[in-house]
């Protein structure tokens, strides 16, 4: 993975944790629980 790929692979986690951290429905978790899953797997995919 390159260096700016990487970057921004971080960045999003981050985004999506604190957005977890801020929801307060139950829907808004699900759906960033989704959105993060989503941007983990693109690297296990990459990774392979």
């Amino acid at each position: 993975m390159e260096d700016l790929e990487q970057f921004i692979y971080l960045e999003n986690l981050k985004i999506f944790r604190r957005q977890l951290d801020l929801a307060k429905d139950d829907t808004r978790r699900q759906w960033l629980l989704k959105r993060l899953a989503e941007e983990q797997a693109k690297v296990r995919v990459a990774v392979r």
